[in-house]
């Protein structure tokens, strides 16, 4: 059994009017066979590198992806597609789907520990001395030294 994906009749005949027409340079391939593919590999989730061959040459499914990528072109299908009832407005992830390396939780050096909020209300900390008291504390040295003499 094969396990690749093919753009059904009904879902080829709601994307392929809004695909670019008239675009300068080279003709382009089977755009069905080639947007299959960018729809495999963007489920599977493996390297551009990697794409079957059924689906042509993994540079040109990859190229046409980040192309009409930059151009804006799968963001007007989504949209045509989502006006159609094809596409629902909104999704949810699941965060099993996103896949984050154990040391992506942090920057550089790690997380700071934060103040705790009743500190941070309070003011300063208890243990500084106050610039009164230690003004009080010499003027009350240098007086020690003067009855001394």
């Amino acid at each position: 059994m094969s396990r690749l994906f093919w753009l059904s009749d009904e879902a080829w005949g709601a994307i392929e009017p809004q695909l670019p027409k008239n675009q300068p340079g080279a003709r382009r391939v089977d755009d069905r066979r080639v947007i299959s593919g960018i729809i495999h590999m963007l489920k599977c989730g493996g390297r551009w590198a990697d794409c079957p061959a059924e689906y042509g040459p993994s540079t040109t499914v990859y190229n046409r992806w980040n192309r009409w990528s930059r151009r804006g072109i799968w963001a007007r299908i989504l949209a045509a597609l989502t006006d159609e009832g094809w596409v629902a407005e909104t999704a949810q992830i699941d965060s099993s789907y996103i896949k984050v390396h154990r040391c992506a939780g942090g920057a550089k050096g790690g997380r700071k520990p934060m103040p705790l909020a009743s500190r941070v209300v309070a003011g300063r900390p208890r243990s500084m001395r106050s610039s009164t008291f230690s003004a009080d504390r010499y003027a009350s040295s240098s007086r020690r030294a003067t009855h001394r003499m």
